[in-house]
This record gives C-alpha cells, sequence and structure tokens, in this order.
C-alpha cells in the first residue's frame, strides 16, 4: 500500500494542479475586482445599496455564480452574481446605470494592464525559479481572463453591462420596459455561450486588446 500510494505521489501532474489552480484563482480574481467596482461606482454616484448588503467586497464568495464561473475556466469569459443598484439613488437615473456598468469592464481591463505590468517586471528583475515561472504565466492568464470578461461583458445584450450602456440612450419609456424584462436575456446568453455564437469574433478581439497591452510592456 505504501508503495502504491510513493507511485502515486511521483507520477501525480503537479504541473497540472498548479496551472488549474492559478487559473482558478485568476478568474475568481478577475470576477471579484468587476463586481466590486461596480459597487464602487454605485456608492460613489449615491446608491449605498451594495455597501448595505455587504458586497462591496474582495470576497469572492459574495460574488461567485457558479454557471458564470465554469463559463470562465471553460470559455474565458462569463459573469459574477450582479451587485444590486438602486438607480432612484442616482441623479441621472439611465446615465447613473450606464456609469455603473461601464466601471466592471473598465476594472476588468485596467486590471489586464496591471497583471501585464506585473508580468513584464517579473520577467525581467525575478529571478528564474519555479515559482517565479508559474508567477509570470498566472499573470499572463489573469491579463487574458480580464479582458475576456471585460469585453464580454461589454456585449449590448440584457443583462449584460453593454445592455445598460446602450439602453441609457433610448427614450424613457423604451428604457425602463427594457429595464424590467432584462432578466430574461440571460435565456439568451446561455444560449449563445451554449451554441459558440461570435465566440470567433469574440476571442479574435480578446487576442487583438491583449496584444496592443502586451506591446506596451514586452
Amino acid at each position: 500500500m505504501l508503495g502504491y500510494i510513493t507511485e502515486f505521489w511521483e507520477q501525480f501532474n503537479w504541473g497540472g494542479l498548479w496551472e488549474m489552480l492559478g487559473r482558478v484563482l485568476a478568474v475568481l480574481l478577475c470576477l471579484t475586482v468587476h463586481e466590486t467596482c461596480h459597487g464602487l461606482a454605485a456608492l460613489a454616484l449615491g446608491d449605498p445599496t451594495a455597501k448595505r448588503m455587504r458586497r462591496l467586497s474582495f470576497n469572492p464568495l459574495h460574488h461567485i455564480d457558479w454557471l458564470g464561473l465554469a463559463a470562465m475556466l471553460v470559455c474565458g469569459f462569463g459573469w459574477a452574481k450582479p451587485v444590486p443598484v438602486d438607480m432612484r439613488y442616482f441623479k441621472n437615473p439611465k446615465a447613473g446605470m450606464a456609469l455603473t456598468a461601464l466601471a466592471g469592464p473598465a476594472s476588468n481591463l485596467l486590471l489586464a494592464l496591471l497583471a501585464l505590468l506585473a508580468a513584464s517586471v517579473t520577467a525581467r528583475l525575478a529571478p528564474v525559479s519555479a515559482f517565479t515561472l508559474w508567477l509570470f504565466y498566472f499573470l499572463i492568464d489573469l491579463a487574458i481572463l480580464s479582458i475576456g470578461l471585460g469585453l464580454f461583458n461589454l456585449i449590448p445584450i440584457p443583462p449584460l453591462d453593454g445592455s445598460k450602456v446602450l439602453f441609457s440612450f433610448l427614450p424613457e419609456k423604451a428604457y425602463y420596459t427594457l429595464m424590467r424584462y432584462e432578466r430574461y436575456g440571460m435565456l439568451v446568453m446561455l444560449a449563445i455561450v451554449w451554441l459558440d455564437i461570435g465566440g470567433n469574433f469574440l476571442s479574435n478581439a480578446i487576442g487583438t486588446v491583449y496584444a496592443w497591452m502586451a506591446g506596451l510592456f514586452f
């Protein structure tokens, strides 16, 4: 029995395990930053709802939507549990919702830039070791996933952030009608993810943004 355990220990793919752990950590960080920044933007615009419901937290357990997490791990883009926003607190409700929505994707693009900067510093200054190699590839994966999450959420289909920005240009009656039924848009999004509609376009967009960002630091 002891020999079997020793053989299993020696043959176990530890590199694959560390790679998977790094990817999970990157996904959780992307989703947490995205949702927390939604809440911070809403608070800055006068809405304390997210703060009152303890969603201004960098604890990923406060934000996880398990289906969205799985989509991020498998597809490279997904979603988290939406931060509650009460637009009645905003001086200009439509503009407030649009700015709050944009805060999420903007935070992901900024996170990607910071991750690539850190990866560049790691590659140039850190001594070569198993940990620094893992850290470098973790930061690269973090940047790619964060770009993916940011761009995916800019798609103008409810309930993604891009729809709130697009809807803000509509007349009042049309805006509130669409907002009332936006939860049904999730069915459309699930179908799009399942059928991989537009997947190539989004992948190309992610690659283009990543190449531009990486060119700033490498």
